[in-house]
């Protein structure tokens, strides 16, 4: 006999609400919580699966929790699938053992969703498959409303993203991505602490928003009368750090930027960034492929992460290291570098880019490299130094003032992590910081308004020589899962509002 369920695919979701609720009356009446109390020491279904044992002649209860998935009622007993975070198992509810009282009202009054304890004892079927013999069923919620039909679960992708908690009852796979992603979290700060690094807090309400080029999100704060910014980047305050002497920190949370929304970019995201003094651009590319190998093998087992693509990324050290110039000039000529600025626009038109006549020559390279080039880096590369221009807050090569001693860690045709031989010239920052200033400024701009006039203090204190480092945790999480959208990744990723 098929579950209650099964026969109202026909009806409305308003008219299986109404019947949900009067039922929960039902139960009320009947002196049964529809929405219950404390559930105490609850096992989880994994573990109890692990801890059968098939030579065991005594006894092995159990007792565990989750929502019921499905039922198959066979007259005197019926066939039932519990979840819970950690897996599946089957119930064996027998009229003789749980008494005819419970055994109707569980086949009356309990619907697919409805979240239940359940004491029994663990048993294998005679057709092998370990189940929950139940002696007492407990009501630890209703659920009023039915869930997605379980062979399709949420086929509307933003209803998914909408609708998260359904897609995580209904899809394991989802599941698997954000159980993964927290193990992920996990390993970077084992592994960080192991490296001796201390994980601080800084300002996520900012009086100036700094530490990258991104447009912020804006406030006001009442107590102080003033504008305020949420974060874009916490860099400007970890290097205060190192100028107070912690030699290694890092911070794990979240940056904003008022910006657009696509397959791989979400406005609020996680990020880390990390700084080691006495080190540099070097020590930073060691660290990165170290950690991100580690976690590999940790958290998946292996360092050939496959993709629903066909990419199979080898995380295998050690990874390419290709000079931002070299891969520009393999897209757009030997000689790009040489030709005048009149020729550079039209070549790059020429490859199909929106190029502004106006725009300086190192943004038309960069969007060379941006639009053409980044997409193709599927295996780890680090591209290495990048325009001068580009990262205001870098050391120059020792060899070109023109080029900064930075890298930008790609992988699967997207930017992973970029990190920095630090700038610790307080006069030389002072320059870029102005020199950035004067090329965005607008009329009325104020320079103390648009420039971090304390942190610029601070380095006048002395910074020490430092790497530095910033990984993007969601786009890490779309690498090492294949996901292809960092809203699979992100819980509650920002949506449009409905109207």
């Amino acid at each position: 006999m098929s579950d209650t369920q099964d026969n109202q695919v026909q009806e409305s979701p308003e008219d299986i609400f109404s019947q949900r609720v009067s039922k929960a009356e039902e139960l009320q009446e009947a002196n049964v919580l529809a929405f219950g109390e404390r559930f105490d020491n609850v096992g989880k279904i994994d573990i109890a699966r692990a801890s059968y044992k098939e030579e065991c002649e005594d006894e092995q209860v159990v007792r565990v929790a989750g929502r019921l998935m499905g039922r198959r009622i066979m007259g005197n007993a019926i066939f039932a699938d519990l979840k819970d975070s950690s897996g599946r198992i089957q119930l064996f509810i027998s009229k003789k053992i749980i008494g005819p009282d419970e055994f109707k009202m569980f086949k009356k009054l309990f619907d697919i969703g409805d979240i239940i304890g359940i004491d029994g004892e663990l048993f294998v079927t005679r057709t092998g498959e370990l189940s929950v013999k139940t002696k007492k069923i407990t009501l630890l919620s209703k659920s009023l409303r039915s869930l997605p039909e379980k062979f399709h679960g949420l086929t509307n992708v933003e209803q998914r993203y909408r609708q998260r908690y359904l897609d995580l009852i209904m899809s394991d796979e989802s599941r698997d991505i954000f159980l993964k992603r927290s193990k992920i979290i996990r390993e970077i700060r084992k592994y960080l602490e192991t490296k001796d690094f201390l994980e601080v807090e800084t300002p996520m309400l900012q009086a100036m928003a700094g530490g990258a080029s991104a447009n912020p999100f804006k406030t006001y704060y009442e107590a102080l009368s003033s504008d305020m910014f949420m974060r874009i980047a916490p860099e400007l305050y970890l290097k205060r750090l190192l100028v107070g002497g912690f030699e290694k920190v890092y911070e794990l949370n979240r940056n904003f930027r008022n910006e657009g929304m696509s397959r791989r970019h979400n406005p609020e995201f996680t990020m880390i960034e990390i700084y080691q003094a006495y080190g540099d651009c070097q020590t930073m590319m060691e660290l990165v492929e170290e950690l991100v190998t580690t976690i590999a093998q940790n958290v998946f087992g292996t360092l050939k992460i496959e993709h629903a693509n066909g990419n199979v990324i080898d995380l295998t050290r050690p990874w390419r290291r290709a000079p931002y110039a070299e891969l520009v000039k393999e897209k757009a000529g030997d000689d790009w570098f040489d030709v005048e600025h009149e020729e550079r626009v039209k070549r790059a038109k020429d490859l199909g880019l929106f190029i502004e006549d106006s725009w300086p020559d190192f943004e038309i390279t960069n969007e060379v490299y941006e639009k053409l080039i980044e997409k193709t880096l599927i295996q780890p590369t680090f591209v290495t130094r990048l325009p001068a221009q580009l990262v205001p807050l870098a050391k120059a090569c020792s060899d070109d003032a023109s080029l900064v001693d930075v890298f930008e860690l790609e992988i699967n045709g997207q930017e992973i992590a970029p990190g920095y031989s630090e700038l610790n010239d307080p006069i030389e920052q002072r320059r870029r910081f102005m020199e950035q200033y004067e090329r965005s400024k607008e009329e009325g701009d104020d320079v103390n308004e648009k420039v971090d006039q304390d942190f610029l203090t601070a380095m006048e204190h002395g910074m020490p020589p430092a790497g530095g480092m910033g990984i993007g945790i969601d786009r890490l999480v779309m690498m090492l899962t294949g996901a292809e959208s960092i809203r699979d990744v992100v819980l509650f990723p920002q949506m449009r509002m409905q109207k």
